[in-house]
């Protein structure tokens, strides 16, 4: 009975903490980790006095419980860290349109095609090796390389169900074609040897470690492990590069505008900091990503002028189903 009332008084003071959110400030679903929104948030909050609330979890739970809430939900803005979860929410009609002074100076590649969500940062997809096995890694040029034989128990991914993942997958498969992307996967399966990652931190470090050759991730987490351990044998390569080289997929972290808002004036002046040369540059930095804002400084340590894939953002959620169908048919853990 003691257990039940405490678990009873828990979820009312959630309710009641929820049912306060917002009063005072603008709440934002958030389906990046809070350390990586925070620190701009605390600097919008610091030059505007308007308080943030943050909800952090999974993009698409939260996408999910926007839908569910409707009409009746606190939320005022979603943050994803991908962008077909975020045409997944513009498909379903719960965001609003973006002003276009506020989206001046963002390339359209960043943004959906009727503005109701934009970009924050960018991110590659990226190869990370272990130096030591440099020279054995040498024939790696494309991504498709991770599925050779040659590499058999020395692969290192993400599970399926990774946003990340399953982006990066759309653009191979939308400019290489299902059959070669089928054989990829399948390859792939193989080569890990029935062990996938929950973060790319874990891959990155334990390629490193030498428990695993080479990894596919997002850039930033081979600098964030270098922060830490700058004598790390590890080393990025940018795949599918030169003439046929199909460029190495992006991906962003964006923003959009829940419907439902009240508070209109206060998300687009959040906004519109987050897409200022000074909110670009202190979300890129903390999170060693690409600012969407041409102006912004790029990060220093983070690779410049290689070959992009020309995929657009926005098609990401028209992929999605169709490569979640392929993995499922590969039986990709």
């Amino acid at each position: 009975m003691i257990k039940k009332r405490g678990k009873l008084l828990f979820l009312l003071i959630l309710v009641f903490t929820f049912n306060a959110w917002g009063k005072d400030g603008l709440v934002v679903y958030s389906g990046r980790h809070e350390k990586f929104v925070r620190p701009v948030m605390d600097e919008f909050s610091k030059k505007t006095g308007i308080k943030v609330y943050l909800l952090n979890s999974k993009s698409t739970a939260l996408i999910n419980r926007i839908k569910l809430e409707g009409k009746n939900t606190k939320v005022d803005a979603f943050i994803s860290n991908d962008a077909g979860i975020l045409q997944i929410g513009s498909d379903m009609g719960l965001f609003k349109p973006i002003s276009k002074e506020t989206l001046q100076g963002i390339d359209k590649n960043y943004r959906a095609t009727d503005n109701t969500w934009v970009g924050l940062s960018a991110r590659a997809r990226v190869l990370v090796i272990n130096s030591k096995y440099e020279k054995q890694l040498g024939f790696i040029k494309s991504v498709f390389d991770l599925a050779d034989p040659r590499l058999l128990g020395k692969v290192a991914i993400t599970d399926s169900a990774n946003n990340s993942f399953i982006a990066g997958l759309s653009v191979y498969q939308a400019l290489a074609g299902d059959k070669k992307t089928l054989a990829f996967l399948q390859g792939l399966k193989k080569n890990t040897i029935r062990k996938v990652y929950n973060k790319h931190s874990k891959i990155v470090e334990d390629v490193a470690k030498g428990k695993r050759w080479i990894g596919l991730v997002n850039h930033y987490y081979i600098y964030r492990h270098l922060d830490k351990h700058p004598k790390a044998p590890i080393k990025i390569i940018l795949p599918d590069q030169g003439e046929e080289g199909m460029g190495v997929a992006w991906n962003i972290s964006g923003f959009a505008i829940v419907k439902y808002t009240k508070k209109t004036k206060q998300v687009q002046q959040l906004l519109q900091y987050l897409l200022s040369k000074e909110g670009q540059e202190v979300f890129s930095k903390g999170n060693r990503e690409y600012p969407v804002l041409k102006d912004a400084a790029v990060p220093k340590m983070i690779p410049k002028n290689y070959k992009v894939s020309k995929f657009p953002m926005s098609s990401l959620g028209k992929m999605r189903n169709k490569t979640l169908n392929l993995i499922e048919k590969v039986g990709l853990y």
